[in-house]
């Protein structure tokens, strides 16, 4: 049987965009403090409809909308620890079953399709931008209790893989590293940042050390950042594959929670990144079907084992 690992060996793989724009599009409030997570519960059809959205675009690896299910974050709602365990499951099976729903491309062979369980950095749980920024004041064991029984309840739903992502800082790093430790399912981990430095202004030199050092990392890199950062900071991976997936150009507004500024050409910029060693390419906030229609296009037809 094939697996993630594999596919990733044979890659490259074509990620998918933001789940956020794609769920604003169709005309849903993403105002509150569980912005997309908030419709694992309140309409879960909506986030199956844009996983099969980027999968017919030509998507190959689906990141759940499990970036903002926490336990803390639902329990501050009023949600049950046992509801939110069934909404962290509801996450990986919503993508499972639109990657079954879709089918191969017309006129294309069988191939596998995955899922990417998101992990989001406990920043994203404050929902006040300290993904950004780091450096939360919690020690590496503190952290690493956050994360463990969220990442124990996504293994139970099997994902493909786990997509550690936004991390702003080498500390929380560290602590999802050690949660990792024994579930059995891969994990590429990316981090938010600032030119060549994390968000909290840490080396990516040793931001991606730290992250090969672990068994459990397939894959190492940058997501929701510029898009004109990506390469150089690509360029700096070494010893295991590189993930980028960016936003979609542009400033965003918190005032007017808006997009300002033009929007860069993902798919123009894909071939540098594969040159610097990606080997899973897709988009972020401000990144949609049409634009991974586009990258899907300029990487070229998956084989059948990926």
């Amino acid at each position: 049987m094939t697996t993630f690992r594999d596919a990733l060996a044979a890659g490259p793989l074509v990620l998918d965009g933001g789940m956020s724009n794609e769920l604003e599009a169709q005309g849903h409030d993403l105002s509150g403090t569980l912005w997309s997570a908030r419709l694992l519960r309140d309409d879960p059809d909506a986030i199956a409809a844009v996983h099969r959205a980027y999968f017919a675009a030509g998507a190959q690896v689906a990141i759940t909308a499990g970036y903002q299910a926490t336990y803390d974050g639902f329990a501050r709602l009023g949600i049950s620890r046992a509801e939110t365990t069934a909404l962290l499951r509801r996450s990986v099976l919503l993508a499972r079953e639109a990657a079954e729903a879709v089918g191969s491309p017309q006129g294309g062979t069988a191939r596998k399709r995955w899922v990417a369980a998101s992990v989001g950095p406990y920043g994203a749980m404050l929902a006040d931008g300290s993904e950004y920024r780091g450096d939360y004041g919690l020690t590496v064991a503190e952290l690493t209790r956050f994360h463990r029984p969220r990442l124990e309840a996504l293994a139970e739903a099997a994902p493909d893989v786990f997509a550690v992502e936004t991390i702003p800082d080498l500390r929380e790093a560290e602590a999802v590293l050690i949660a990792l430790d024994g579930l059995g399912i891969p994990a590429w981990l990316s981090y938010s940042i600032r030119g060549t430095t994390t968000s909290a202004g840490q080396p990516l030199t040793e931001a991606f050390a730290l992250a090969r050092s672990s068994d459990a990392v397939v894959a190492t890199g940058v997501n929701c950042a510029p898009a004109a950062d990506a390469t150089a900071a690509l360029a700096l991976v070494t010893g295991v594959p590189g993930v980028v997936y960016p936003n979609g150009g542009g400033v965003w507004d918190a005032g007017t929670r808006s997009w300002l500024g033009a929007k860069d050409e993902i798919a123009d910029l894909a071939p540098a990144w594969l040159r610097a060693g990606a080997s899973l390419v897709g988009g972020c906030c401000r990144v949609g079907p049409a634009e991974i229609k586009e990258l899907a296009a300029r990487l070229g037809p998956p084989t059948a084992d990926r």
